[in-house]
């Protein structure tokens, strides 16, 4: 296995320094670029074609959601990580629906890091824990009409698209799916992109949000 290659975008030099100090503690993990604005992001990105771009919000110029969209425009097999200080909650949504693969907080475990990319890289999505807390609760709210929603997107899934979704909603990358279902992991990336198509949704997270919703995963 090649290690993870990763860019790295934030506008303070010490931030980048201690980032990447964590992640170079992981001999999978190699980061190949930084940047230090959004434009620069873009560019690294394009040049290096990294498996994850670790991207900081605010940022002068393009600033990093802006340019996390133009990424996954751009480049898309490159998954892209959102990183902050800040944990509002419309950072969250607008990361999450331009197509991010998680997001982090730099005030969190630094532990997370690594966790964040590995977990990208496989296909998979990766939210802070108190990131995911807030979508939690977002998501308490009239459950009963979201379930029936969701019923109703899954019902244009086939069976084993249903499986697959499942899987997503328990957080497996498809490696972990093709391993569980006994599937090529090929096969598995083309069921992925089949369902998010069929389910209009950016993205693994708000996939397994519907599976948790429609009752394929989470024991409901």
């Amino acid at each position: 296995m090649h290690a993870i290659r990763v860019v790295l975008a934030d506008d303070e030099p010490v931030i980048r320094a201690g980032v990447r100090a964590i992640l170079a503690a992981d001999p999978d993990i190699d980061v190949v670029a930084e940047a230090a604005d959004g434009r620069e992001l873009v560019d690294a990105v394009l040049a290096h074609r990294p498996d994850v771009a670790l991207v900081d919000i605010r940022m002068p110029g393009l600033d990093g959601l802006a340019a996390a969209a133009e990424v996954r425009r751009t480049a898309p097999g490159t998954a892209v990580l959102i990183m902050t200080s800040f944990g509002e909650d419309a950072y969250v949504a607008r990361a999450l629906g331009d197509g991010a693969a998680g997001f982090l907080l730099k005030t969190g475990d630094p532990r997370e890091f690594p966790l964040g990319v590995r977990a990208a890289a496989e296909g998979g999505a990766y939210l802070s824990p108190p990131v995911a807390a807030r979508v939690i609760r977002g998501l308490a709210g009239d459950r009963l009409s979201r379930s029936a929603a969701a019923r109703d997107q899954v019902a244009a899934l086939t069976d084993r698209e249903r499986e697959v979704l499942a899987l997503v909603g328990e957080g497996l990358s498809n490696a972990g799916i093709a391993a569980r279902l006994h599937l090529a992991e090929g096969s598995v990336k083309t069921y992925v992109s089949t369902i998010l198509g069929k389910l209009g949704v950016p993205n693994r997270v708000r996939a397994a949000v519907i599976a948790h919703e429609a009752g394929l995963a989470g024991g409901r």
